[in-house]
């Protein structure tokens, strides 16, 4: 029997076909080709990296979102090792799982203790009045505040509807001042908003110069003033307690620092 050139060819290519196809079948059912399709993806991926940093406020609020003005979703104490996914632009601190810190209140972590991840899968026995109240005395932290809370505090005071609650809590931010404390101070030295010196010059701090009381074009101007004077001229220079404070903010009055904080607690009560 005669095959032609033609069937041959079309014979070959079968064979041919066939062929490959057995190795095919070998390869899926070789050992380590079943572990490559079965071993998850998850697996594949080099796992990111995380700097601890430990925490330096005595208490400080975890945050749903990167600002002061957030939901408060936990606290950590001072002395924490937390997990850091990353550094934003605003100075924040994203955590590994869910939840920001203020980077002025955290530091990279020169020891081996183990970094903690912060699950919030439970919620926290602490409510966020209760956060708060370890930042009350304080000149610098968290106070946990918001502008509706401020809103509250402010009724009956010279500085309900002044729109000041935004300028408070952003020197809060920038600065790392308790907006506690600032609050206090405001109060004191103005009278609640009601002084001469508040009304005419819109100086609610009692700030002057070689001048004379400083005059300000906003109120909000005087708050942000008032941030940047502490920030730099007290806690910028080691005055970092609220004592130290009072005796070069207002060294005649020996009761400046007392008062201050009686009014600080005060505000927390009415705000708990």
């Amino acid at each position: 029997m005669r095959i032609s050139l033609k069937e041959l060819s079309r014979f070959g290519l079968l064979v041919g076909t066939i062929f490959v196809l057995f190795l095919i079948l070998v390869l899926l059912r070789s050992p380590s080709a079943s572990a490559a399709a079965s071993a998850p993806a998850s697996e594949s991926k080099t796992p990111s990296a995380y700097t601890p940093y430990v925490t330096t406020a005595s208490y400080l609020n975890v945050r749903a979102a990167p600002s002061n003005k957030s939901k408060i979703i936990d606290v950590v104490k001072k002395g924490t090792v937390l997990s850091i996914a990353g550094k934003l632009k605003n100075g924040w601190l994203q955590l590994e799982g869910k939840g920001y810190v203020h980077g002025g209140y955290a530091t990279p972590q020169n020891g081996k203790q183990k970094a903690q991840i912060l699950s919030y899968s439970k919620a926290t026995a602490k409510s966020e009045a209760a956060v708060t109240a370890a930042g009350v005395g304080d000149a610098q932290g968290d106070s946990g505040l918001t502008v509706e809370d401020l809103k509250d505090i402010f009724k009956g005071t010279g500085f309900e509807n002044q729109g000041l609650e935004e300028a408070i809590l952003q020197v809060e931010e920038d600065y790392g001042i308790n907006a506690y404390f600032t609050i206090a101070v405001m109060r004191l030295e103005s009278g609640n908003g009601k002084s001469k010196l508040a009304k005419t010059r819109n100086n609610l701090f009692g700030l002057n110069s070689s001048k004379g009381y400083v005059k300000f074009a906003t109120k909000e101007a005087s708050v942000r003033r008032f941030g940047e004077l502490i920030s730099k001229n007290y806690i910028g220079k080691g005055l970092t307690t609220i004592d130290k404070i009072g005796k070069k903010y207002c060294p005649p009055n020996s009761k400046w620092a007392s008062k201050v904080k009686g009014i600080m607690k005060t505000d927390y009560r009415s705000t708990a």
